[in-house]
């Protein structure tokens, strides 16, 4: 693919970015986060490159959160827009029948494992993957009848109520007075971070010995569950690989006692991972996928998909004003097309594979690079205190402000990247999957100059992990 060029600059020189940035400080809510870390006025964009207001480009590796996965304004979702826009065709639809939806779902279910798609249902909610969830836990209690649920150490969901109480952020619950309980608890395998002092296939084995323990015992004090769900690699937890073997073992254990399998496939579908939907890396059928983020096609759009059988719930049941979204149902259907004809999951594979490595090779330079990891062009760095002392496992304590360091450093060499994980110290990278070799090999250069340049102003002079690395 040729590198990226934006088309000739626009007059941007009568945007006043530090103006406009004073107005949104001054009139936004003190819940906006990106803008906080990210203090740059955005007013063009194409692919992977992304120009602000003052002139700077910069490479973008945070791609609307993993939403982009033709990175920004790519030609084919633009015309798909264009001509539903010029085709006089309605835009808002509620939940009615039109040839633009017809093709998506028609398109969706192409990409899906032949044998879910077979009896599948769709049921289209409102327009971001948190709403997707929630109708995913109001599908599972209506059709078993039950309202337990079982979630993992680390998850994140979403931000409405129930998705808040299936993820693993204690702090940002319902709070006083909320009416969603906490689900049972489970440990998600976390080889750097090992909650058993393991790591490794061992670990993530005691990890499904552990659920399913806990699930036959009588006196496990587990509510009757509606539902398991999980992420395949856990994104905001710090881009953390699900083992395929354990998950597996998940899709066993929920079989055996009759609990449907939601898998989370918001920020790693559409070829995130090396496949078209991660959980295809383990071959696990789920009963119910919730699916947002790039089948917009950069656009708000969100869904279930879910086994027949499941389909048991009352006309209206679940709703939402903009589930009929035309536009980014044109945009994603040319998206899901583009990306399955351009065969842009296995790019993903090949050049995650490549990035993994000379991340790896970095990582032996560079002692704040505690742990990389990560599957496809999902990728994470875990910051660390180098000077600190190691765990049995090898793993220092998390640096969140070295760790913001970074990602300071990153912008201003013209790399955007975001924090995530149990510590907010995970630097994770989420370019578009039509980033170019030349495009990746610019993102580890100017990575591996942001922690050099941060850990040097944190008085943690890197130097080569002796006996480490050989």
């Amino acid at each position: 693919m040729p590198p990226t060029v934006l088309p000739p600059a626009a007059a941007a020189s009568a945007v006043d970015p530090e103006a406009i940035l004073g107005r949104q400080a001054a009139r936004e809510s003190a819940a906006r986060t990106y803008a906080r870390s990210l203090p740059i006025v955005p007013v063009r964009a194409r692919g992977m490159t992304v120009e602000g207001a003052d002139g700077r480009r910069y490479l973008d590796c945070l791609s609307g959160a993993g939403s982009l996965a033709l990175g920004h304004n790519h030609p084919v979702a633009l015309q798909a827009i264009r001509e539903v826009l010029d085709s006089g065709a309605p835009l808002h639809v509620l939940d009615l029948a039109t040839p633009v939806k017809d093709e998506f779902t028609t398109e969706l279910f192409a990409s899906l494992p032949e044998e879910f798609a077979r009896d599948a249902r769709i049921q289209f909610c409102g327009p971001a993957g948190t709403d997707a969830v929630e109708a995913a836990l109001k599908l599972v209690r209506t059709a078993t009848g039950r309202s337990g649920l079982l979630a993992f150490t680390g998850a994140y969901h979403g931000m409405t109520a129930g998705a808040l109480a299936a993820g693993g952020d204690s702090t940002a619950g319902t709070g006083p007075g909320g009416s969603v309980g906490r689900p049972v608890r489970l440990p998600f395998p976390y080889d750097y971070r090992c909650p058993f002092g393991l790591g490794g296939p061992e670990a993530a084995r005691i990890a499904a010995c552990w659920t399913e323990s806990l699930l036959a015992d009588p006196k496990g004090g587990v509510e009757p569950a509606a539902g398991m769900i999980v992420e395949p690699v856990q994104g905001e937890g710090g881009v953390v690989p699900a083992p395929d073997a354990w998950l597996r073992e998940m899709r066993r254990i929920t079989a055996a006692h009759g609990i449907p399998l939601i898998v989370d496939e918001v920020q790693t579908g559409v070829g995130r991972t090396g496949a078209f939907w991660a959980v295809q890396h383990s071959g696990v059928l789920p009963d119910v996928m919730v699916l947002s983020k790039a089948i917009g096609g950069s656009l708000p759009l969100a869904a279930i998909v879910y086994r027949g059988e499941l389909d048991v719930w009352a006309p209206g049941a679940h709703a939402g004003t903009f589930r009929g979204n035309q536009l980014a149902m044109a945009a994603g259907a040319a998206t899901l097309r583009f990306v399955r004809a351009e065969r842009l999951a296995e790019r993903a594979a090949a050049l995650g594979e490549r990035m993994l490595a000379r991340l790896r090779a970095l990582h032996c330079l560079l002692p704040a690079m505690g742990d990389v990891r990560g599957r496809g062009l999902m990728l994470g760095v875990e910051i660390v205190d180098p000077q600190a002392d190691a765990d049995a496992l090898g793993a220092r304590p998390a640096a969140p402000e070295l760790a913001a360091a970074v990602r300071q450093e990153a912008l201003q060499r013209g790399l955007i990247v975001e924090l995530g994980g149990r510590h907010h110290s995970v630097v994770r990278l989420l370019p578009p999957l039509t980033m170019t070799d030349e495009q990746s090999e610019a993102v580890l250069e100017r990575l591996g100059e942001a922690v050099h340049a941060a850990s040097a102003a944190h008085r943690t002079v890197p130097a080569a992990r002796a006996g480490e690395c050989g």
